[in-house]
Order: structure tokens, then sequence, then C-alpha cells
């Protein structure tokens, strides 16, 4: 597994291992964030809302958002695993958001540091 990979996967089970259930998903929010900010990358933040624009950002160039939530719903009766450990077994991981949204939002992470300082991107 390479570096990214394995951030990658480090951030997912840390997502998972923090309760984030709508409307309260702050240390999510503080995890992102810190994430972000420990690449160089100068996150902002509004609320629990955490973006970050790419080293070379221009607003003459046209934007790519990458966009994702970072909440869960509470974990029900039903749930046969501790929602909050993240549980890798063979190529996958378990744990409440590990699935919606914690996977797409941590991809579009890496995709967007893989870009970050990129030079002569066509866009932002």
């Amino acid at each position: 597994m390479d570096t990214r990979t394995e951030e990658a996967v480090g951030l997912l089970e840390k997502l998972v291992a923090t309760p984030s259930v709508s409307r309260d998903e702050a240390r999510t929010g503080d995890l992102l964030h810190a994430f972000l900010a420990e690449r160089g990358a100068a996150p902002e933040r509004l609320h629990n809302n955490v973006w970050a624009r790419s080293a070379g950002f221009d607003p003459a160039r046209p934007t790519l958002l990458l966009n994702s939530h970072h909440d869960t719903v509470k974990p029900n009766g039903a749930y046969t695993r501790d929602p909050f450990a993240a549980t890798v077994e063979g190529d996958r991981l378990y744990g409440l958001g590990s699935n919606d949204a914690g996977a797409s939002g941590v991809s579009l992470l890496a995709a967007f540091l893989h870009f970050y300082d990129q030079k002569d991107l066509k866009y932002n």
C-alpha cells in the first residue's frame, strides 16, 4: 500500500471511530481540518463545513468542487458490529459511515491532495 493510500485508510478509520451524528459533526470537522492543515493545504472552516483551495488557485480559471458530507445517521439496533470500530477484514473496512460517506469523502480528499500543488492545470 502506498503512502497516500495508507493516509486515506488511516483517516477513514479515524472518521469511523469519531461519532458524527447529523448536526453533531464538529469532531469530524476537526479531523478533516487537521488532516488538510498537516498537509499544508490551508483549510478554511465555517461551522462544520471544511474546505481548501488548490495552491495555485486562480479566480480566472474554472473551478471544480469536490464535495461530500461527513455526518452519519445514528446506529440502529440491528447494527451487528461496533459502529465506531473501524474493522478491516480482507480488503474491506467496516464501521458506521465507512461507506456513506466516509470512503467517498476520503477519496475526494486524496484526489484533491494529488492535484493540490500541480502547476498549469486548466481548472482549480
